[in-house]
């Protein structure tokens, strides 16, 4: 609120509750910023912020208290709950929004609402303003500019606070045990879908109600499929199996991707390709240091990568050219890391004035440099073909370095194989 200044109103909704098929919903999850805001984890809410308003006002629209839908639906905080559970300053039934806010926005310069991200409640909102614009002739002060929330909003929740850290590196520790399960459990000739289902099993066994995105849990070819998630097919006795899996615990993500082999024991080639894949994530690791910028983590994985294909013999020629030109794109195409956060590609801006930003502590985002070999490319010897390896981990920017929140998940060749030897 003092950020966006006393002549503001700011307007901030919830997600919409979406119908998964007839009269089904999908699990409701409440809109992020929303969420960062105020905690209040149930549909149908507005929360209106007014800095001019002594010491500044927080009011939540949201469900009434009504015993009978509670009977069918589930318990409601109501709006005792909204004050008394939720800190609001003041609560009033989602229904009698449209005769409510028109006179909050009253008499502002400007309204703080990120505008076309819902398309139904724009319209409401314009129709506030149309009304109280309707009233300008009897002196009424109209907002006349919208303004987006996300510069201020999303710059705050780049920070994490001790608790939000907290939460993160709990989503990390069950995450972390999800990822050691499947591999104690996984054998060939099981589905991936049954892999899959004993990560859920886990996350939701420590208290993280639901993954964090959809699970990819792709084995052989499919681990080449940056974003598989179909998890139907077999699992063969020399497949790699590429699991990308994090669970969400009270709001916050994690996101880790352990590669291993179905049978527990590496191949030569694959033992390469791994032993190359984690050597560039560690080096990146290191590149993760307050006054570094954005980009050194990637920078540094692209040259361990490049080097280390043209030692395997994956590439040809200059490492430098190799990279100048981006060669290094046909088996590494995407970039070595994202912001996590409440989401699990978190806002933030990647750069400041054009320029890369800089690392701060409190900042948390993902190491994920891989290799993804298909079968039939061009060029590439067979050996290497069907070889998928991804290598993701959570790290937070510490004042002296960085920690590594997603460590308990086994990464190495001599941790994954003794494991998977040790189920078996």
């Amino acid at each position: 609120m003092d950020m966006i200044g006393s002549d503001s109103i700011a307007i901030i909704p919830t997600s919409s509750v979406y119908i998964r098929n007839r009269d089904v919903e999908f699990p409701f999850r409440p809109d992020s910023d929303f969420f960062y805001l105020t905690a209040y984890p149930e549909p149908e809410a507005v929360a209106v912020l007014i800095p001019d308003r002594a010491d500044g006002e927080y009011i939540l629209f949201c469900r009434d208290s009504d015993e009978e839908m509670e009977t069918w639906h589930g318990r409601r905080a109501g709006l005792n709950g909204a004050l008394e559970i939720y800190g609001a300053d003041d609560a009033f039934p989602i229904e009698d929004m449209d005769d409510i806010v028109p006179g909050l926005i009253e008499g502002h310069d400007r309204i703080f609402y990120n505008m076309g991200h819902d398309q139904n409640f724009d319209h409401r909102v314009l129709g506030w303003v149309n009304q109280i614009r309707d009233k300008v002739r009897t002196g009424v002060v109209a907002p006349d500019e919208f303004i987006s929330l996300n510069h201020f909003l999303h710059d705050m929740r780049l920070y994490k606070s001790r608790h939000e850290i907290k939460l993160m590196r709990q989503a990390a520790k069950i995450s972390a045990g999800a990822h050691k399960r499947v591999m104690t459990y996984c054998k060939p000739g099981l589905h991936e879908y049954q892999l899959e289902a004993e990560l859920v099993h886990e996350f939701m066994m420590h208290g993280a109600y639901a993954a964090a995105y959809p699970s990819i849990v792709g084995s052989g070819a499919n681990g080449c499929i940056l974003h598989y998630t179909e998890n139907r097919d077999q699992i063969d006795e020399d497949d790699l199996l590429l699991i990308d899996a994090g669970s969400e615990y009270h709001g916050y993500a994690s996101d880790i991707t352990r590669t291993f082999p179905a049978n527990g024991k590496f191949s030569t080639a694959q033992r390469q390709a791994y032993e190359l894949v984690l050597k560039a994530q560690l080096a990146a690791i290191e590149q993760v240091q307050p006054g570094n910028h954005w980009n050194d983590p990637h920078d540094t994985a692209v040259r361990v990568l490049t080097e280390g294909m043209v030692e395997l013999g994956i590439l040809k020629g200059d490492i430098d050219e190799l990279i100048k030109d981006q060669v290094y794109t046909k088996y590494f195409m995407h970039r070595t890391g994202h912001w996590i956060g409440m989401d699990v590609h978190d806002v933030g801006d990647y750069k400041v004035d054009n320029e890369w930003r800089m690392l701060e502590p409190g900042m948390v985002l993902t190491i994920e440099p891989g290799l993804y070999m298909p079968a039939g490319t061009k060029g590439l010897p067979k050996k290497w073909w069907n070889i998928g390896i991804r290598i993701e981990d959570d790290v937070l920017v510490t004042k002296n370095g960085y920690d590594v929140l997603s460590k308990d998940a086994p990464k190495t060749i001599d941790e994954i194989e003794a494991l998977m030897k040790h189920a078996a």
